[in-house]
């Protein structure tokens, strides 16, 4: 057991076992703040204008429903979505459905929600609107979205309706709660006080649910909802039994009923839910509020009091809730990454600081530090961020800023207990994103008024960027979620390629996926979740691979989303995850995939590469082949924001495309495929140019121009696509959020490995350089692995020469190019001779114009970059370097840094085999080291 677990589990029993530190019953309110704590908070209700802002708001808000309080002292009440008439006390599921209700209670009951599904046809009533004590066998009386006519509907067809009702009308109860203990003015308590009592009442006189098919929902069902980690109204319930707690006792209201149902309702989700995924997390928020609110153990008959809830919570697991101690350890110990697609994991960061900000402020025992894992989550979550500050979108993810929560909750701990550093780094990113537009600060509840710090501290923008900059790297490798992310360039010159397999949960069924980020936007978005995880848009496209920047196989390829088991293998990346080194041209991620549906082995490799306008470009090369030698069929699907999409030939012009039926379920492929419109093609066996084109109001023309190899009789879809879900104002414009998707598919009636999928994303602005001239693909007869592509630049004078096997251990040879290993880029220009830079990978061998350089033993990764008087070096394993011979006729040496300082020179010597080559070994590696002559 680790010191740190040691001391946790010690904080825990000294919490558990201690009277002292909630106090004893009379004690309330605790879990947001004390009455010992009120002074301070009235003061800073006075002082700060955004918590006095939102207390306004609060009382605002009540006023209107104070009004039709003193009118009508039923008014509130009568609105609860109850069994006002039938009283029933048990309730039925038919799965993940609500089927009926039965029995007799003393009291009206409450209502069970209609569905698992939040998606529905209905529009959830204004509570204005809401009828009186509705309870009628014909079911609920709602305006249907599309025709908006009332009908009756089966509570199955309303989605959340019901419950989301009773958890609006709870959440003014507990404003009024709270304006109460601020006021001590008695007309909120008695305003609040009969729909408490009248919900509670309901809730003990009703079982848990029983489900008819004695599916899987019998074990996730909670009291009022169809999942335990949807019981939001937990959260108001506590919040109003604690502000309203001293009211209740002085009018001698009975709290045995409320106790009860809040006992019951913390057995229900220790007993329900899924406990190894985020579920856990947000069932062990609720039963934090439980715990805290209620009073020690000894204080009931059945012992279930605050230990007993906290204990369940924080260390003892049972079959469906495992203790938090434990469900930390489902964190990446190396990375810090939650095994969920990007939107949960920052959302389980947050619930664990808000489980801990509540535990702190019982304690005062600096919790966070017992669970030091949070603190790291949240700061490596920045290795989602597009540049623009947006996550990634992949699996049931979509674009949106990380939750400043996460980073207020950790200020307002570092200032509490003075972690002056600590805070003045959080402090600056906050104030980051403020400056940037992410981030308008304000109160929107509870948790913002009394754990916010009043104010942040100030930083310089310069300190700000700094630590962004160490919050995330050129490359990212996350292996609990199959994610690799690769960045280059600032501001508008910034692209990012974020690759994706399918592992954890909320994964979906893509393959390999490639998202792009370039000009400002994510032009290559994923898709996103459909309207539900039950709707037939999601289970058929959304979270399927026809959705996703991928190759699909025989139209065929698939397996189950959600939670999937189908990683990628990271073969090859730089740089080094984590790792920023002196040569910074270049980052690529070769990955490999075995599509499990169609048994074909897949590859994909993606680089990212500088140009002479900063502004770089990304090559994209995915290979695909089934395992039998048999008749198949592969299509690379590349999605792309904006409002038009033109084929050209490598003469620019504009290519003929017909109208296609193919892409098509009737012709056995995926029902995905359905989903795309507008179906045109063309067949070509030339390369050939795309040209996705985005206007937007007030802005130049943002392009995304695709240069793709031919193959032959390839045959070029263009398509649209359903809208990206995954998209937002802050990843694309706002003319095309919701509209549809561009699309580019490539057919290959033949495998695609020894002729792989070439592709060359080349992202420019209209009135500005494009950074690419031109670009030729081509392969090598007796080479049948080796892809070449040459990129001439805008200059025209500068080349990129890619060349691109498909393992460390195959050979290219053309002429006097060798080359036995994975990857060589090397630029030069028409009139001179020397390279400006060269850049290896995976390389055994490499021999290129004069250069000789090879493996003492291990493949290795080396750049070069010329300088003025020589070249500056670094290289990741021990090699050998034959170099031409300085012309100068000078002897060159080469200089060895460590950490920036010179450790080492000596002269290079002459290669006895070849005398117009220096030769120079290099036994280990090195970040930096200067050849010169």
């Amino acid at each position: 057991m680790s010191g740190i677990t040691k001391i946790a589990l010690l904080t825990l029993c000294l919490f558990f076992c201690s009277k002292s530190i909630l106090g004893q019953e009379s004690s309330h309110p605790r879990v947001y703040i004390t009455d010992q704590e009120k002074a301070a908070f009235v003061k800073s209700i006075e002082g700060v204008e955004w918590k006095k802002a939102l207390v306004h708001k609060k009382k605002e808000r009540l006023k209107k429903y104070l009004e039709y309080w003193r009118n009508d002292p039923q008014w509130l009440v009568s609105r609860l979505q109850m069994n006002w008439k039938t009283k029933h006390s048990k309730v039925f599921l038919q799965g993940g459905d609500f089927s009926h209700s039965e029995g007799t209670a003393p009291v009206p009951t409450v209502r069970y929600s209609g569905t698992r599904e939040w998606a529905t046809d209905y529009v959830r009533p204004k509570l204005e609107d809401v009828q009186p004590y509705l309870d009628d066998s014909r079911g609920l009386f709602l305006e249907h979205k599309k025709t908006g006519k009332m009908e009756w509907v089966h509570p199955s067809k309303s989605g959340f309706i019901i419950d989301k009702t009773n958890e609006q009308i709870m959440d003014i109860v507990a404003d009024a709660a709270f304006m109460y203990w601020l006021t001590g003015e008695e007309e909120y308590a008695a305003f609040a006080s009969p729909v408490f009592f009248t919900y509670m009442e309901g809730m003990y006189y009703r079982d848990a649910p029983i489900d008819l098919e004695n599916s899987n929902q019998q074990n996730i069902s909670g009291l009022a909802t169809f999942e335990v980690i949807h019981e939001g109204i937990v959260v108001s319930l506590v919040t109003t039994y604690d502000f309203l707690y001293n009211y209740f006792k002085e009018n001698n209201k009975n709290l045995e009923t409320s106790v009860a149902v809040f006992q019951k309702w913390g057995d229900q989700i220790i007993e329900k839910g899924i406990p190894d995924n985020n579920w856990n997390l947000f069932q062990a928020r609720f039963l934090t509020y439980i715990g805290l609110v209620l009073e020690e153990n000894s204080r009931y008959k059945n012992g279930k009091g605050q230990q007993y809830f906290l204990d369940h919570t924080f260390h003892i697991s049972t079959d469906r809730q495992i203790a938090i101690k434990e469900s930390l350890l489902v964190y990446d110990q190396e990375t810090a990454m939650w095994p969920e697609s990007a939107s949960y994991s920052v959302h389980v960061i947050t619930t664990f600081l808000r489980i801990f900000t509540l535990l702190d402020h019982a304690t005062n025992n600096n919790e966070f530090s017992n669970y030091p894992i949070v603190e790291r989550a949240a700061l490596a979550s920045f290795q989602y961020l597009f540049p623009s500050g947006y996550t990634v979108g992949f699996g049931d993810s979509h674009h949106k800023i990380l939750p400043p929560e996460n980073y207020e909750l950790l200020v307002a701990n570092y200032r509490k207990y003075g972690q002056d550093e600590k805070e003045k780094l959080i402090s600056g990113l906050l104030s980051k994103m403020m400056v940037g537009g992410l981030y308008n600060r304000k109160a929107k509840g509870f948790f913002e008024l009394f754990f916010y710090v009043d104010t942040l501290g100030k930083e310089s923008s310069s300190e700000s960027t700094l630590h962004t900059k160490k919050l995330s790297s050129p490359t990212f490798y996350a292996p609990n979620v199959s994610m690799v992310n690769q960045q280059m360039g600032k501001g508008k010159n910034a692209v990012m390629a974020s690759t994706v397999g399918s592992f954890g949960n909320h994964a979906h069924a893509n393959g390999i996926s490639l998202e792009l980020y370039a000009n400002n936007y994510v032009l290559g978005p994923d898709m996103g979740r459909g309207p539900s995880y039950w709707h037939p848009e999601h289970r058929e496209f959304y979270s399927r691979f026809p959705a996703h920047n991928t190759v699909v196989v025989d139209g065929q390829s698939d397996y189950a989303a959600m939670r999937t088991y189908h990683p990628f293998l990271l073969e090859n990346v730089y740089p080094k995850p984590g790792e920023r080194p002196s040569f910074d041209k270049v980052t690529f991620t070769k990955v490999s995939f075995l599509e499990p549906k169609t048994v074909s082995d897949q590859q994909r490799f993606t680089a990212i590469i500088e140009s002479k306008v900063q502004q770089p470009y990304i090559i994209d090369i995915f290979r695909s082949k089934k395992q039998k030698k048999e008749h198949q069929r592969h299509e690379y699907i590349y999605h792309n924001i904006g409002q038009t999409l033109n084929i050209y030939d490598a003469q620019n012009h504009p290519m003929d495309m017909t109208p296609t039926g193919d892409l098509s379920s009737k012709h056995g492929d995926l029902v995905g495929y359905d989903y795309f419109t507008d179906k045109q093609k063309t067949i070509s066996s030339a390369d050939i140019k795309a040209l996705f084109s985005l206007q937007s109001k007030g802005r130049p023309n943002n392009f995304m121009k695709l240069w793709v190899k031919g193959s032959e009789n390839q045959t070029v879809y263009k398509v649209n696509s359903p809208k990206s879900n995954a998209l937002s104002e802050g990843t694309a414009p706002v003319e095309i959020l919701g509209k549809p998707t561009p699309t580019l598919i490539l057919r290959r009636d033949e495998a695609a490995w020894t002729n792989p999928f070439a592709v060359v994303f080349n992202p420019f602005m209209e009135g500005e350089t494009n950074p690419i001239n031109t670009v030729n693909f081509s392969s090598l007869a007796n080479f049948p692995n080796t892809q070449i592509i040459e990129v001439q630049l805008n200059d025209k004078i500068t080349f990129d020469k890619t060349v691109v096997n498909a393992s460390e251990s195959d050979i290219a040879r053309q002429g006097e190019f060798y080359q036995k290993g994975l990857l060589s880029i090397v630029r030069k220009t028409s009139n001179q001779s020397h390279p400006i830079f060269m850049f290896l990978s995976g390389m055994e061998k490499f021999e290129y114009q004069g250069w000789d350089i090879v493996s003492s033993g291990k493949p290795f990764t080396f750049s070069l970059e010329k300088t003025e008087s020589g070249y500056i070096i670094a290289n990741d394993n021990p090699i050998t370097i034959n170099m031409p011979m300085p012309k100068t006729g000078k002897q060159a040496e080469i200089l060895l840094y460590q950490e920036d300082k010179i450790v080492a020179r000596r002269k290079g010597t002459t290669n006895r085999n070849n005398t117009n080559q220096i030769v120079f070994k290099l036994s280990k590696a090195y970040d930096k080291a200067v050849i010169v002559y």
